[in-house]
């Protein structure tokens, strides 16, 4: 297997993030190709400096275990105990966009959800999912909201 036969997931603790995991993981185990969680952390993160405390300006270090805590909160999410097998989980810094789309070179595909946590909420798409779309390598599944089918599948 070379390092190309990959699904890369983007997550960001948001919800939509939780169902493009989900999905990504059921791909992946159906494929039997590893799975890459990643998220990223910008120079302007103010998603993950609002979850430490608000006295001081966070430093690195705590923005990454902060990003892999919020990882951690959305594997348990989408997938409880029962994990994809080769998994496997990275923090990466830079913008969102730009460090999705440079993974994407060596990924068989790649998802993301259709918005994250921030900008505006009325936007059909998110920016990074927009971007991703636009100047991937590879094949982009951008995935909506969970659906309200019992067998559990997402609509994307």
């Amino acid at each position: 297997m070379n390092g190309d036969q990959r699904i890369v997931v983007g997550v960001d603790g948001s919800e939509f993030s939780t169902t493009a995991l989900r999905l990504a993981g059921r791909m992946s185990t159906a494929l039997n190709i590893p799975l890459e969680v990643i998220t990223c952390l910008g120079t302007s993160d103010f998603f993950l400096a609002s979850h430490l405390p608000e006295d001081r300006t966070p430093t690195l270090d705590e923005l990454e275990e902060t990003a892999e805590r919020l990882v951690d909160q959305a594997l348990e999410r989408a997938f409880g105990e029962s994990r994809p097998e080769g998994l496997t989980r990275s923090v990466k810094f830079g913008a969102p966009a730009k460090v999705l789309v440079e993974e994407s070179q060596h990924a068989e595909m790649l998802v993301v959800g259709r918005r994250g946590k921030g900008g505006f909420l009325h936007q059909v798409m998110g920016s990074v999912s927009a971007a991703v779309a636009a100047h991937s390598h590879c094949p982009v599944v951008v995935v909506g909201p969970e659906s309200d089918d019992p067998r559990g599948r997402t609509s994307a």
